[in-house]
């Protein structure tokens, strides 16, 4: 929702409480058209008049009228091309949604919405009016999102080289504790029964062996004789082929087999200092969903939910075939109720609260949500490291933000250079 908050600071930036509209006066002016659209000479009034407010409050010093005046209409030219862009594509602001962006505001200025509109009214200004405004800015903003990311593009290759680039820059200062087993390969012939031996004693390390056994017993590097072990270092301190596999690894894991030039190697991370890892745990559960109808009330469904654990619990039934057969959830039921591992984060509140506090093998008691009434068991549970997806996804971010931002710079010349603009009270036209 980053758009969103940058919504509100543009406004408050402008405003220092709000974005400032006065109401309309009688006989008011035309002082441009835009399209089938007009900017009022009483906008452009009230807009400088507040710039000059906010800058005598700030000590800021503005430049002459006539420059203060042309930047303001050019603002409110491009801000009515784009409400008109939001009219286009049918985009609407609820009142729930304009609530929330307004208690937003008066949070940001550390006031209520009664002392919101008090100030409002202080300034002799239309809370009505103050509310309509905010309701565009949301629907032009909601507009220049939707059809600016039309025009991103971001290739899959441009995430990896960023995310190797903060890598590179995390890691500096990240020590490795590494352990090492090297297979000479003397001749080609030798080639496939070395490489069977790495992937076997990889497998075994998987399975919890001890690396420093393993070490003296068949590495011939350099550190056989201390188990492998080549202590603490950075990336920049290690041999090159070490260096070359070791991303943002974390405690525990076990790189290889990987060739070069001697034979085959593996690589241990016995230890990491320095590094923030990202864990979260993932659940998979299972569930039944049945819906109250106007014959099937909520005691009713919770009863038959009572009856389904029963029959589970009495053997008669399997949690699978129950879900297959009453499950009105046709997505998992097809999956014997699972739900597949899942950041309980992605649950409404009710199904999170269960899944985090469920032990696991246990069905819930029924209970209901905005989708109807449920039974849950948690299956399993998993700690799973999202280090390297954490970092992925802060390479995209970066690079969404940065295009975004020269493309909704484009965006808004086209569409200013694409639009018929009069000016009413200057000699010449703009077009």
């Amino acid at each position: 929702m980053n758009w969103y908050k940058n919504l509100i600071l543009g406004l408050l930036a402008i405003t220092s409480a709000f974005y400032a509209v006065a109401a309309p006066k009688p006989l008011d002016k035309v002082a441009v058209i835009v399209n089938s659209g007009v900017v009022l000479q009483s906008d452009i009034d009230s807009a400088i008049s507040t710039l000059k407010l906010n800058a005598k409050k700030n000590g800021a010093e503005l430049p002459s009228y006539d420059v203060l005046k042309q930047q303001v209409k050019e603002k409110l030219i491009v801000d009515t091309i784009q409400q008109q862009e939001a009219e286009r594509l049918g985009i609407r602001i609820d009142d729930n949604r304009l609530n929330t962006a307004i208690e937003e505001i008066a949070k940001n200025n550390e006031k209520s919405i009664e002392q919101l509109r008090e100030t409002i009214s202080q300034e002799g200004l239309s809370y009505a009016e103050f509310r309509e405004q905010i309701r565009r800015e949301i629907a032009a903003s909601e507009a220049r999102n939707a059809l600016v990311r039309q025009r991103i593009n971001i290739l899959p290759a441009e995430v990896e080289n960023l995310a190797e680039v903060l890598a590179q820059e995390t890691s500096a200062t990240v020590q490795y504790k590494v352990s090492h087993i090297q297979l000479r390969v003397e001749n080609e012939e030798q080639k496939a029964e070395v490489e069977k031996l790495a992937n076997l004693l990889v497998r075994k390390l998987g399975e919890g062996a001890d690396i420093a056994t393993m070490a003296y017993t068949y590495s011939k590097g350099p550190k056989a004789l201390e188990g492998g072990d080549w202590g603490w270092m950075r990336k920049e301190e290690m041999p090159t082929i070490f260096a070359d596999q070791i991303k943002l690894e974390q405690k525990g894991t076990v790189i290889g087999p990987f060739r070069s030039g001697v034979g085959f190697h593996i690589l241990k991370i016995t230890d990491v200092k320095g590094l923030d890892t990202i864990a979260v745990t993932e659940v998979n559960a299972r569930h039944i969903l049945i819906k109250p109808t106007v014959i099937l009330s909520d005691e009713g469904v919770k009863k038959e939910l009572l009856d389904i654990t029963k029959r589970i619990q009495d053997g008669e039934a399997t949690f699978g075939e129950m879900a297959q057969r009453y499950s009105q959830d046709p997505g998992s039921a097809a999956q014997d109720g699972e739900l597949g591992y899942q950041t309980s984060d992605l649950y409404v509140p009710e199904f999170k609260h269960q899944v985090d506090t469920l032990p696991k093998r246990q069905i819930s008691e029924p209970f209901k949500t905005v989708h109807g009434w449920h039974i849950v068991e948690v299956i399993d549970r998993r700690e799973v490291d999202r280090t390297d997806s954490a970092m992925k996804n802060r390479a995209y971010r970066i690079l969404f933000n940065r295009k975004f931002n020269e493309e909704a710079s484009a965006w808004l010349q086209e569409i200013r250079a694409a639009a018929y603009v009069e000016v009413l009270d200057e000699e010449s036209d703009v077009n």
